[in-house]
């Protein structure tokens, strides 16, 4: 079984985003009905095709046990087996939520997603931010546009131009993402403009 280090470090004194870190998350095995008492299943990750990490989960009575090897840096492979305890909430509309908590010494918060280092871990006890809390304006505005271009089916990238209306899109649907495309885009170079010191006319003149 690949270990949580293979492949990629993980630090808990490293300022770094939840995207850098693996993660499980409850509501995804909720939706999959995995949480069954007895059950058990392995989560794994891959990259570019190739599966660096994999972790066992059994499934007891409001708890999960996750079983894996890690090791940091170059240090010696260890062996980790232990337990999440699992807490739920009402819904609105009847049923129960679960939660984990989180298994951090000292900590225990209920949350629905742990990251993994050494121990899976809350987003707090890594002191992780989110990705769209480092991006700046620009970058917000890019990624946005892009969002949109994957909708209407166009080539990836803001600089690639336009393209046509996807069929059996309605044209009404058609033009609110066009224009929305169209101001992301312009505030992404404008941006770009501001960063670089160029003449804001150019950006005008490539819309």
């Amino acid at each position: 079984m690949g270990g949580l280090g293979s492949g990629r470090h993980y630090y808990w004194n490293t300022k770094s985003t939840t995207d850098n870190y693996i993660s499980l998350d409850i509501r995804k095995w909720t939706r999959k009905k995995l949480l069954d008492p007895a059950n058990q299943f392995s989560c794994r990750w891959s990259r570019n095709g190739a599966e660096f990490s994999s972790i066992s989960v059994f499934v007891a009575i409001n708890k999960v046990i996750l079983s894996y090897r890690n090791r940091e840096s170059d240090g010696d492979w260890k062996d980790y087996n232990y337990c999440v305890k699992i807490d739920w909430s009402a819904c609105s509309y009847g049923g129960k939520r679960p939660w984990f908590l989180c298994p951090a010494v000292g900590c225990g918060r209920r949350v629905a997603i742990l990251y993994g280092g050494a121990i899976f871990a809350c987003r707090q006890c890594y002191k992780l931010a989110y990705k769209s809390q480092s991006e700046t304006a620009a970058n917000r505005a890019t990624r946005r546009a892009d969002k949109i271009r994957e909708r209407l089916d166009w080539e990836p990238g803001i600089l690639n131009g336009e393209g046509l209306k996807p069929k059996g899109m309605h044209w009404n649907t058609f033009e609110r993402l066009f224009n929305q495309h169209q101001q992301f885009v312009h505030s992404s170079l404008m941006g770009i403009s501001d960063r670089f010191g160029l003449y804001s006319g150019l950006i005008d003149d490539f819309l």
